[in-house]
C-alpha cells in the first residue's frame, strides 16, 4: 500500500526540537480511524547521514576532512542509532588521480565508516578491472543492485546486490541503483562485451526492496541511487512503499529532504559541501517509517575542525606532486564553472583547447564539457598546478585523430544536447563542449535543417571533403560523451595528461588573458544574406528582416570574420518587421582581406516564440559579403 504523507512546515518544528532549516513530515497507513501515528506503535528513531559526489574534494584539505569531523560530531549528538551511507562518484575525478587514483578518497572515507556506497559512473574512471581494487581498499561495501553479471545474475564482480546492517533495534537494508546516463552515457566501459547488463532501476529497485522487507525482515530500506533527482522521483513513483529513503547522487544539486509518492528523497550537491541528515521514526513491528525530519548541513560553514588523520592522508598524497607551485599569473578570472562550460563558450575552455592545439599542432581541438571540473573560478592572480589538476582531474591523455570536414561537423553537432535535471539546472538545448581552431554557429532547435552552420577552420570556410587533424582526449577518441570518433584513425596519442599539457602551456605563456571570442555562436534564426560595398569611409547600414516572434532588440550586434575578429555596431533600431544595424565603415573594413570577404552578423532579440531558461534572449544571424574598393584609386583610374 502506498503511504500517505502529511507535510509540516518548519515554523512548527522548532518547539519539537527539530534543527533550524529542517523539513519534516508524517508517513502513515490510512485506516478507517485515520492516520496511525508513531506514538501508537513500537517505534524508535534512526538517524541517516548521507553524502554524494565527493569527487574533486578528495584531493583537497578542505571540505572532506571537515565532513569527516562533522559525521563524528553528528553521530555523537544523537542518543539513537546512526547509520552513514554514500550515493556514488566518490573516488574520482580529483587532482590526485595521476598519483593515487582512488586511494586518497577511499582512505579518507574509511574513516567515515559508511554502511554502504553505490557505484557511480566516476568509479569506472580507472576502468572496470579497477573496481575490484576500489572495493578491496574500502572497508565498506559498494553496491550495484541493477548492474548484473550475466552469468551469476548477481551484481558484477567486486560489488554487492544489497547490504543489511543492524543499528540498535533497527535493521536497515541498502540497495544501490544506477540509470543509463550514469553508466553507458558517462563511461567508456563496454558493459555488453564484459557480460554485464544494466537492469531497469525502476523494476530492480522496488523488487529488491520488497524482498528485503518481506524475506529479510528489514525495517528500513534506503536506496542509494546514482541517478539524479528526476530519475529518483521516477523510482519513487514506481515503488509501492518498500523503499523508505532515496539518497541521490549524479546531478549534484541542492535538494533538501522532500517526499515523492511517500518516499523521502534527498541530495547534497557535491564535493563534500553538504551532509544530509535524516531522523526517521521507525515502527519496528510494521517495518516502516512513520515520521521524519531532516536537513542538509553546510559543511563549509560548519563550526568544526578538519579531521587530522583525513587531512594527513590528503597532504601526504599532495606532497608527491607539485600541486602548490605557481605555474602562471592570470590577468582575468578563469571560469571553470559547470553553468558556463556545459552551455556556452568559456575563457577557460578556450585556454584548455588552445593548449591542446599548442601541444599537438592540430588544426582543431575539442574538449568535452564534463572534462572540466571543480565548478569554480580561479584568479585573477597566481594559478597553481593544483588549480589546473582540480579542473582537469581525469587521467586522460591528449590524442589526435583524423577527420573529414563532414565528420568534424558531425562531431560538433553531437554535443548539442538537452540535459534533464531539476529546475535551476534545466537549460534547454546547449552546446556541451569547448573548442579551438574552429568557429561555427549552432542552432538550438531540433527541427532545424542544419544544427551546425558557417564552420571556419583556421579562418577558412570548412571543406567537407578535406581532412583535418583533431586534438581530443583519449576518452573522447574512444567514443566517450557520445563523440562519434571511435572509428577515426589515430594520428598520435601523446601519452601526456590533458592537465599536464595545460600546465606546460600556462608556464610557456607566463601571463594568461584568455577571452571569450565567439568561437561557438548560438543562432535561433537566420535572416538572409546581405551585400555591402565598402570604401572605408562613412557608415554601413544593414536592414534585416525581423525573424518570426521578434519582440524587440536585446543584446549586442557584431560583425565577425573567419578569424574570429569582430566589431560592434554603432547603433541598432527596430520596427515590427525589420532590424536596422549601423556600423562604422572603417571598422567593417578592418575585418576584410582581399576584394571580397565573408562576414557574419550576429545580434540578440526578445522572442515570443522561443522559450529559454539559461539564455536570456534569442539570437539572429545574417551572412554578409563585403566588396571593398579604394575610392581615391577608382577616381584616379576614372580621370586617366
Amino acid at each position: 500500500m502506498r503511504r500517505v504523507l502529511t507535510f509540516a512546515m518548519v515554523c512548527c518544528l522548532v518547539l519539537a526540537g527539530v534543527p533550524a532549516g529542517a523539513t519534516a513530515g508524517t508517513i502513515a497507513d490510512t485506516t478507517a480511524d485515520g492516520p496511525v501515528t508513531a506514538a501508537e506503535n513500537n517505534s524508535t528513531t534512526l538517524t541517516l547521514l548521507t553524502y554524494n559526489d565527493i569527487q574533486t574534494a578528495g584531493a583537497e584539505n578542505s571540505t572532506l576532512p571537515k565532513m569527516v569531523t562533522l559525521v563524528e560530531q553528528r553521530r555523537a549528538a544523537h542518543g539513537n542509532p546512526v547509520v552513514v551511507a554514500g550515493a556514488g562518484d566518490q573516488v574520482s575525478p580529483h587532482a590526485l588521480s595521476p598519483v593515487s587514483q582512488w586511494r586518497a578518497p577511499t582512505e579518507v572515507l574509511n574513516r567515515v565508516d559508511p554502511a554502504a556506497d553505490v557505484i557511480g559512473n566516476h568509479e569506472f574512471d580507472f576502468g572496470l578491472d579497477a573496481i575490484s581494487n576500489v572495493t578491496n581498499d574500502s572497508e565498506f561495501p559498494w553496491l550495484a543492485t541493477n548492474l548484473v553479471d550475466n552469468e551469476t545474475g548477481k551484481a558484477f564482480d567486486g560489488t554487492k546486490d544489497y547490504e543489511i546492517v543492524e543499528r540498535g533495534d533497527v535493521t536497515v537494508g541498502f540497495i544501490g541503483l544506477l540509470d543509463y546516463g550514469a553508466t553507458y552515457g558517462k563511461t567508456n566501459v563496454d558493459f555488453a562485451a564484459e557480460g554485464i547488463t544494466l537492469e531497469d532501476y525502476t523494476v530492480d529497485g522496488p523488487r529488491t526492496a520488497e524482498m528485503l522487507k518481506e524475506e529479510k525482515g528489514v525495517d528500513v530500506v534506503v536506496a542509494l541511487a546514482h541517478t539524479g533527482v528526476p530519475d529518483a522521483k521516477k523510482l519513487a513513483e514506481a515503488d509501492d512503499g518498500a523503499i523508505d529513503v532515496i539518497a541521490v547522487g549524479d546531478d549534484e544539486i541542492h535538494y533538501p529532504p522532500n517526499v515523492t509518492s511517500g518516499t523521502i528523497i534527498t541530495e547534497g550537491e557535491a564535493r563534500a559541501e553538504y551532509l544530509g541528515e535524516l531522523n526517521l521514526t521507525v515502527d519496528t513491528d510494521a517495518n516502516d517509517v512513520t515520521a521524519w525530519n531532516g536537513r542538509l548541513i553546510d559543511v563549509q560553514n560548519a563550526s568544526v575542525e578538519s579531521d587530522e588523520e583525513a587531512a594527513r592522508i590528503i597532504e601526504e598524497y599532495r606532497g608527491e606532486v607539485s600541486l602548490d607551485s605557481v605555474v602562471a599569473e592570470s590577468e582575468v578570472a578563469l571560469d571553470a564553472r559547470f553553468a558556463t562550460n556545459y552551455h556556452e563558450e568559456s575563457n577557460y575552455g578556450n585556454l584548455v583547447t588552445d593548449a591542446m592545439r599548442w601541444e599537438t599542432g592540430a588544426d582543431v581541438a575539442i574538449t568535452n564539457a564534463g572534462g572540466i571540473r571543480s565548478n569554480s573560478v580561479y584568479g585573477p592572480g597566481p594559478i597553481t598546478g593544483g588549480d589546473v589538476f582540480n579542473t582537469l582531474p581525469f587521467p586522460n591523455t591528449v590524442t589526435t585523430v583524423e577527420v573529414t570536414g563532414a565528420e568534424l561537423k558531425a562531431t560538433l553537432a553531437s554535443q548539442i544536447v538537452t540535459l534533464e535535471s531539476e529546475t535551476g539546472q534545466q537549460y534547454g538545448e546547449e552546446i556541451s563542449q569547448q573548442v579551438s581552431g574552429v568557429q561555427f554557429e549552432w542552432v538550438p532547435h531540433e527541427d532545424a535543417h542544419e544544427r551546425i552552420t558557417d564552420v571556419y577552420v583556421g579562418g577558412e570556410r570548412l571543406d567537407e571533403d578535406a581532412t583535418y587533424s583533431l586534438a581530443v582526449n583519449d576518452y573522447m577518441a574512444a567514443g566517450g560523451s557520445s563523440y562519434p570518433l571511435a572509428d577515426e584513425p589515430v594520428l598520435n596519442d601523446t601519452g601526456k595528461l590533458v592537465a599536464t599539457t595545460v600546465v606546460d602551456y600556462m608556464s610557456e605563456q607566463g601571463t594568461l588573458d584568455p577571452q571569450v571570442e565567439g568561437r561557438m555562436q548560438r543562432v535561433d534564426a537566420h535572416v538572409g544574406t546581405e551585400l555591402m560595398v565598402s570604401d572605408g569611409n562613412g557608415k554601413a547600414v544593414f536592414r534585416l528582416d525581423a525573424p518570426d516572434g521578434f519582440d524587440g532588440v536585446n543584446g549586442t550586434y557584431t560583425l565577425v570574420n573567419g578569424q574570429g575578429e569582430s566589431v560592434a555596431a554603432e547603433h541598432v533600431v527596430s520596427t515590427d518587421d525589420a532590424v536596422v544595424v549601423r556600423f562604422d565603415d572603417g571598422d567593417v573594413r578592418s575585418l576584410t582581406s582581399g576584394r571580397t570577404t565573408e562576414l557574419q552578423l550576429y545580434g540578440g532579440y526578445d522572442s515570443t516564440t522561443d522559450e529559454f531558461v539559461y539564455f536570456e534572449y534569442a539570437r539572429l544571424n545574417a551572412d554578409v559579403t563585403v566588396w571593398t574598393f579604394d575610392r581615391a584609386q577608382s577616381n584616379g583610374q576614372a580621370a586617366a
